[in-house]
């Protein structure tokens, strides 16, 4: 299983900037996707190609990813969706206003 979510740092010009990260939840394995000041559709569609690659050239422990969970985040559109569809992953929505539902990466 793979969860994704976006955490957001303050800068010293009061800038926020978006951090997009996955998280491997049987390794805890964190991978920083990148970071932004305007996530948009395509920044997060290439960010979700450029992930794809990565667990391509892991090593192979025997089981494939199967899972990613992430919330309902407008940033979340259906082309990165599609991005892991097309590798075989099934996209698992958090419920409403349910931090707990995806801890690890909420947290």
């Amino acid at each position: 299983m793979l969860a994704c979510d976006f955490l957001t740092v303050e800068t010293l010009g009061l800038h926020t900037v978006y951090i997009l990260f996955f998280i491997e939840l049987g390794t805890r394995r964190v991978h920083c996707a990148g970071c932004t000041a305007h996530p948009d559709r395509a920044w997060v569609t290439q960010q979700a190609r450029q992930l794809t690659w990565v667990l391509h050239d892991r090593p192979p422990d025997g089981r494939p990813m199967r899972f990613l969970i992430h919330d309902r985040d407008s940033k979340f559109t259906r082309s990165f969706d599609r991005i892991f569809l097309s590798e075989g992953m099934e996209i698992v929505l958090t419920p409403y206003r349910a931090p707990k539902a995806n801890a690890l990466a909420e947290h």
